[in-house]
């Protein structure tokens, strides 16, 4: 395939910033059509990224043989539906995340990737701690903290619950599904480097019930978790404790300590950048790690896009079956708010 031919589907964060300037970079692969929630939002985008075909619906994109690969960048809510069509007809798909509204979604989504194992689809992954991944994968696999005790994570936003705030999408179920905050963002990259999960327990609630959408009117966060906590079993050994939360005044932004027999490694936000620190049983203190160059990982979802549709590499991040994993154990933790118990993994 000397030229690439690529629609976008959902113009949004992303799809600007990353997706549609990326893939117009790479050589040999142009952009050629962009659908959005409407035609006009469509044109603008269009205009600004000098994308010659803006369309009126999807179908359009999916429709059309003269396209090679579909980039979707909607809510999560629609990713099955149009992955799976893109898939159908005859496209590679590269989605963003979340996977899916739920891992039923997610498996249908795997399901037809298997019935065309000769295209290409990709999630886009979870990228603020690309960085970081390999050094950390390298520090746990050289027992560097041993045999591995538990996780402690606390993410969230550092402020106080706001009852004027507008609601935001992922505070949506009908367009969010079971994703509850940045709670999977986190659970998917933690899993690169702790293994597969095994059981999760959850306890959450909802402090701010109520918020404005952009019209005013006062609507329901559908009971979704602005609060949450997990203690997640590790397969290798060992169990992760994750607290996310919207609410929690002064509260850490990223903090996660990573706690073993031998040694400790902590990965935290300062002052808006992540920083990675270590320390072994007889040390005085922990001291920063810095990252070596070859170790050091980034943003080049596009590039290994059109690399995989080329036969040049494989797709790693993320592949569809991984997604499976991290949208099960998203599952099963509102399984588990729901029951009020235990869920184990896998579900299927």
């Amino acid at each position: 395939m000397d030229t690439i031919r690529v629609g976008l589907i959902g113009a949004g964060g992303n799809t600007r910033l990353h997706h549609a300037p990326k893939l117009a970079a790479i050589e040999g692969v142009e952009v050629v059509a962009v659908a959005n929630r409407s035609l006009a939002s469509a044109a603008r985008f269009a205009d600004e990224f000098d994308i010659p075909n803006p369309v009126e619906n999807w179908m359009d994109i999916i429709d059309d043989d003269s396209i090679d690969a579909v980039c979707i960048g909607t809510w999560p809510y629609m990713h099955s539906v149009l992955t799976i069509a893109a898939l159908e007809s005859d496209k590679h798909v590269l989605v963003e995340a979340r996977m899916a509204a739920n891992s039923s979604e997610a498996h249908a989504m795997l399901d037809a990737s298997k019935e065309r194992p000769d295209l290409v689809a990709q999630i886009v992954p979870a990228p603020h701690t690309l960085v970081f991944d390999q050094q950390i994968v390298d520090m746990i696999s050289d027992g560097y903290v041993g045999d591995l005790i538990g996780v402690d994570a606390r993410i969230g936003t550092g402020n106080f619950p706001n009852w004027d705030s507008e609601r935001h999408w992922r505070e949506r179920r009908d367009f969010s599904g079971n994703n509850i905050m940045n709670m999977g963002i986190w659970a998917e990259a933690m899993m690169r480097w702790l293994g597969d999960y095994a059981a999760v327990s959850a306890v959450g609630h909802t402090v701010v019930k109520y918020k404005s959408d952009a019209d005013g009117r006062r609507r329901s966060t559908g009971n979704i978790p602005d609060h949450i906590d997990t203690v997640t079993e590790l397969e290798a050994g060992g169990q992760l404790h994750m607290q996310v939360s919207n609410v929690s005044g002064f509260g850490p932004t990223g903090d996660v300590w990573i706690h073993g027999t031998e040694g400790t490694i902590r990965l935290v936000n300062e002052g808006g950048s992540l920083a990675l620190y270590g320390g072994q049983r007889n040390d005085a203190q922990m001291s920063k790690i810095d990252i070596p160059a070859d170790k050091a990982g980034g943003w080049r979802v596009e590039e290994e896009f059109i690399n995989s549709i080329r036969g040049i590499e494989p797709v790693t991040h993320t592949d569809f079956t991984t997604g499976v994993k991290y949208m099960e154990w998203t599952d099963a933790v509102a399984h588990s708010l729901k029951l009020g118990e235990k869920v184990g993994l896998p579900l299927s």
